[in-house]
């Protein structure tokens, strides 16, 4: 997928979820504390700030499986050496240059 079709899609997506509690762009706006313009650029073009974009999330009850999307997946053991190998390992602050 591309970023564009994705930024149009998740735009779609919160436009229906806007819809489905049947907010008015301008009551969405107002809610989230971003602009009226703001929220009509993204819903038109997909186009909008992080910060912004989680406000919006926020007032419609998404937030929350947006940040649970974006965890990562835990390894799965397959052995009680792995799991002292990685409780010992130092934890990574920074990626690693190449």
């Amino acid at each position: 997928m591309s970023l564009s079709k994705a930024q149009k899609l998740i735009a779609e997506n919160i436009r229906g979820c806007r819809l489905q509690c049947n907010f008015t762009q301008k009551e969405l706006a107002l809610r989230a504390g971003v602009p009226l313009s703001t929220l009509r650029k993204f819903e038109q073009q997909g186009v909008i700030s992080l910060e912004s974009l989680l406000k919006i999330l926020m007032v419609l009850g998404m937030l929350e499986r947006v940040v649970e999307a974006t965890k990562t997946d835990k390894p799965a053991f397959k052995s009680i050496d792995e799991v002292i190998a990685l409780n010992n390992a130092p934890k990574r602050k920074r990626g690693s240059r190449t």
